[in-house]
């Protein structure tokens, strides 16, 4: 099933004339593509390194002011403890790898890239009672909104959303209560996925072994890549860049909140930051089926199957707001109720 949802939602990507409600990509208009530019070529032009090969743990440019961003909401890390990974996928993966046999509570329904890499690399994900639990503070994927989160519990705390809340709370960091944390971070919501930055801090028992793993991975994150965002984080006002992220997001998924309200029989909470929208159907079938209807009608969504462990009785999915032109996200849940409409008369 997973190859044709595949083929599907490749060949919607190929027409424009589908409007795409899946993916969780960030707005093209809201990365600063001319900023990276030139770090890029001030850095290529300056530094004698930034061709060459690192230490697999990064930059300390980099490294520091990740910490300085932890410092300014409450946690205090050495920046010695943080490693740069390629995206937050592989600190993911490296997290895995170490708690290999270990059954990871990751909730109802939570982010599919999660659940490959605990897959692969050994651990069980489950959807609850796990030994560790895989929590998104502040802003949960696919939910948009914050879940409940046992403090007591050893958790990897994957931030990709944290700061892309809609009023601006970010939460105190769980590594400054909870020293056996894995903390998760990444530049890809807010600064460009295509970077693929991202960080793990490990908890200090774990952390050599960490660094072993990404060494013998890929030896280091590509340096210049490392480089240029270091020289960008120096010329880039960063909160700006989040805040007028918050406000294009929370704009676009207000739009979404009332046409599906409008045009689609489906229950949903409201997102409180972040990308998307949980929504539920109260029909029962084939997921494929629904998602061909679907791409009939001229709209795609991110199927619900992929974001949970034990997929549930009736149709589900993911509808993501964050890269759909705001004229188009109304067509789009139009399309997706009589796509509804369709497979249920089928």
């Amino acid at each position: 099933m997973a190859s044709q949802i595949t083929q599907l939602q490749k060949k919607a990507a190929e027409r424009q004339d589908v409007i795409g409600l899946a993916g969780g990509l960030p707005a093209d208009a809201l990365l600063p593509r001319d900023e990276v530019g030139r770090a890029f070529a001030e850095v290529t032009a300056s530094r004698e390194d930034a061709l060459q090969y690192g230490w697999p743990e990064g930059i300390e440019q980099v490294r520091t002011w990740i910490v300085a961003r932890l410092a300014k909401r409450g946690a205090e890390v050495d920046a010695d403890r943080v490693i740069i990974t390629a995206g937050a996928q592989q600190a993911l993966s490296i997290a895995g790898t170490i708690l290999k046999g270990r059954s990871i509570a990751v909730g109802d329904a939570t982010y599919p890239g999660a659940l490959d890499a605990f897959r692969r690399a050994g651990a069980r994900p489950t959807a609850h009672d796990g030994d560790v639990a895989y929590v998104m503070p502040g802003v949960a994927n696919p939910i948009g909104r914050a879940l409940p989160i046992e403090a007591a519990r050893v958790s990897i705390a994957d931030e990709a959303y944290t700061e892309l809340r809609f009023d601006g709370q970010v939460p105190r960091p769980l590594i400054a209560d909870a020293p056996g944390t894995w903390h998760v971070g990444t530049t890809s919501k807010t600064i460009a996925p295509g970077l693929r930055v991202g960080w793990l801090i490990p908890p200090s028992k774990h952390h050599d072994e960490a660094l072993e793993i990404k060494s013998a991975t890929d030896l280091q994150t590509a340096s210049i890549t490392q480089a240029a965002l270091g020289r960008l984080l120096q010329q880039l006002d960063y909160d700006a860049l989040v805040a007028r992220a918050r406000a294009e997001y929370a704009r676009r998924a207000d739009v979404l909140v009332t046409a599906l309200r409008a045009h689609v029989p489906v229950t949903f909470e409201e997102p409180e930051g972040g990308f998307s929208i949980w929504a539920k159907t109260d029909v029962a079938g084939d997921e494929v089926a629904f998602l061909q209807a679907a791409f009939d009608e001229g709209v795609m969504v991110d199927p619900g199957s992929l974001f949970q462990v034990e997929p549930g009785e009736t149709i589900a999915m993911r509808l993501s707001f964050s890269s759909t032109p705001l004229d188009r996200i109304d067509e789009g849940a139009r399309r997706l109720g009589r796509a509804l409409d369709r497979f249920r008369r089928q």
